[in-house]
């Protein structure tokens, strides 16, 4: 699905932020996983813009944004700068769907604007510490990333299964392929921002510390499938954030929003619909 005539830019902190924004009604932020963009919500788009507002920002140094700012240093930073596009955009009230990262930022953000933001779906999210074993996995990833100035055929092999449920290459064949391709075609000048992105996700701060503090609607959920976020994190974040919603995403690893996007649509809208009024 082609969004390119609703894709607008603004400068923020001296670069280029590359964002979508299509259909009217209560405001949509979306917030897309590390090593995707804003397409990674097509199914998601192109459902919920017949009721909302979607505002679909491209990660620095992913899609069409510019390469990731100098003070940018730190989750917190990013929520920021989300702030800063939606100022610029003169919204006042607004949700915040995120996968990933996406979610990372989006509690940061819902911990910075308590009164801007509505409700927060978190989906293959955990806001606390990167546990250690995996953090040092994927440090070494980007070390060798940084160092060959792209990503080498045999990490493509090790990173690609990551995002999917088990057996993507014969379930998802299309989806997988596509996603190995956009790992080898990746361009030099992106390595310095992906290198750095990586270590502000992976070595973030633990927001687990003020998870009391989310008092809005909270959506959570997990792919069943997901081996970089496992339902056990889920859980952690849903005992933790009072009246929070947990659900189990079925046949589906990180990237779910592509993997079932019908299941995702549905709860969207369910969990939506329930806390504001299209």
């Amino acid at each position: 699905m082609n969004f390119s005539s609703f894709r607008n830019q603004i400068t923020v902190d001296n670069r280029l932020l590359s964002y979508l924004d299509i259909g009217e009604g209560p405001v949509l932020l979306f917030g897309h996983s590390y090593l995707w963009d804003s397409q990674m919500w097509a199914p998601q788009i192109a459902h919920l813009s017949k009721s909302y507002r979607c505002i679909v920002p491209d990660l620095w140094g992913h899609g069409s944004s510019d390469p990731i700012p100098d003070s940018t240093h730190s989750l917190q930073h990013i929520a920021d700068q989300m702030l800063t596009l939606m100022d610029a955009l003169q919204i006042e009230s607004f949700s915040v769907i995120g996968l990933s990262v996406g979610g990372m930022w989006g509690a940061e953000l819902a911990l910075k604007a308590p009164s801007r933001v509505s409700t927060l779906v978190m989906m293959g999210c955990f806001i606390g510490y990167e546990p250690e074993v995996s953090r040092t996995k994927y440090y070494n990833m980007l070390d060798i990333i940084k160092a060959s100035n792209g990503v080498p055929a045999p990490l493509i092999e090790q990173i690609a299964p990551l995002f999917f449920a088990k057996d993507a290459s014969e379930n998802t064949p299309e989806l997988f392929a596509h996603f190995k391709h956009s790992l080898a075609e990746l361009k030099p000048e992106q390595v310095e921002t992906l290198f750095r992105l990586g270590k502000i996700i992976f070595g973030r701060r633990d927001t687990m510390e003020e998870i009391e503090q989310l008092t809005l609607p909270c959506l959570i959920m997990t792919g069943v499938e997901d081996s970089v976020r496992p339902v056990l994190e889920g859980y952690l974040m849903h005992d933790a954030i009072d009246g929070s919603e947990y659900i189990h995403i079925p046949n589906a690893g990180h990237i779910s929003s592509l993997e079932q996007p019908e299941f995702i649509n549905e709860q969207l809208s369910n969990f939506l619909n329930k806390h504001l009024k299209p």
